[in-house]
Parts: C-alpha cells; sequence; structure tokens
C-alpha cells in the first residue's frame, strides 16, 4: 500500500509493449466511486470479492503487468494463482519511509481509517509476512521510479532468456 505499484508498474507496462491493469482502478471504473466509496457502500467483503474476481481473470490473460491493491494478497488463493500464473515482484519499502507517506495514503485507503500510528505500523509489519512470498524482491527505499521500473524490467528479460523453451 502507497510503494507506488500503479506508477511502476505502469512504467513496466510501457517499456514491455503490455497492457497494464491496477485492480482497484479498475474496480473503482466499474462502480464509478472511490475504493473508500465502495468499503463504505458495499463493504469490504463485497470489495474483495470482486477484487478475486478480476485478479483471477487478469492472471489467466497472458502478458499483463498487474498491480494488486495492497490487501489483494491477503486472500491465499488470489497469492496462490498470481504465483502459478505469473511473475510476482514484491515492491518492499522500508517502515520509516513509508511512515512519510501516511498524511497522503490516509484519505484513499479504508484499512487506515481510525487507527493510531501503532495500530498503522502492526498493520504494516503483518503485511510484509503476507508479501514474504514472492519471485523477486525489489528494495525501492532509495530508488527513484525509472530505476525499480528498469530493474523489473531487466529481470523479466533475463527470465525470459533463461526459461524460454528450447527449439
Amino acid at each position: 500500500m502507497g510503494v507506488g505499484k500503479t506508477t511502476i508498474g505502469s512504467e513496466v507496462a510501457k517499456k514491455l509493449y503490455r497492457d497494464f491493469y491496477d485492480v482497484d482502478a479498475e474496480i473503482e471504473k466499474e462502480y464509478g466511486m472511490s475504493v473508500r466509496e465502495i468499503f463504505e457502500n458495499f463493504g469490504e467483503d463485497e470489495f474483495r470479492k470482486r477484487e478475486k474476481e478480476m485478479i483471477f481473470k487478469l492472471c489467466d490473460q497472458r502478458l499483463n503487468i498487474i498491480s494488486l491493491g495492497g490487501g489483494a494478497f491477503l486472500q491465499e488463493d488470489i497469492k496462490q494463482r498470481c504465483l502459478q500464473k505469473g511473475i510476482v515482484f514484491f515492491l518492499d519499502l522500508s517502515w520509516d519511509s513509508w511512515k512519510d507517506r501516511i498524511s497522503l495514503l490516509i484519505d484513499s485507503r479504508p484499512v487506515l481509517h481510525g487507527r493510531t500510528i501503532e495500530d498503522i505500523e502492526k498493520l504494516f509489519y503483518d503485511r510484509q509476512e503476507i508479501y514474504s512470498v514472492h519471485h523477486s524482491r525489489v528494495e525501492t527505499d532509495h530508488l527513484e521510479i525509472e530505476e525499480v521500473a528498469n530493474y523489473i524490467v531487466d529481470s523479466i528479460k533475463l527470465a525470459w532468456d533463461l526459461y524460454e523453451p528450447q527449439k
């Protein structure tokens, strides 16, 4: 949450000439309201159900670049589907860097509403454990968007070279 998945994912998609999907933005378009409003009007369970349906559909299509909302990996079946069908990059940002962004995130992230800084820190570290299962981890603390995107593109190209089927 708030690490730059959308910005970085969009940049990676441009560099690889692929379609980019931000799952939260796609759901917002579908409902015609923000994630916060969806939570308020329909509840988190409804949002998570739609999130899962959309992620499964996008994972079944080839060559997409997908940005998942920060809570998507809380659903084990989403995590497993992503790990089986794609290459999962964990954009890792330290607590010290992330907490500086809280004021920018709090209005658009319903999961942060009404929480103390201690609660938010616990949520941050609880999610770190959930995100620990991935294909590649990118430490983003001191990197620019372009540097992170280039690292991911280079990693994907290397994987294609290593695992390309032999003729």
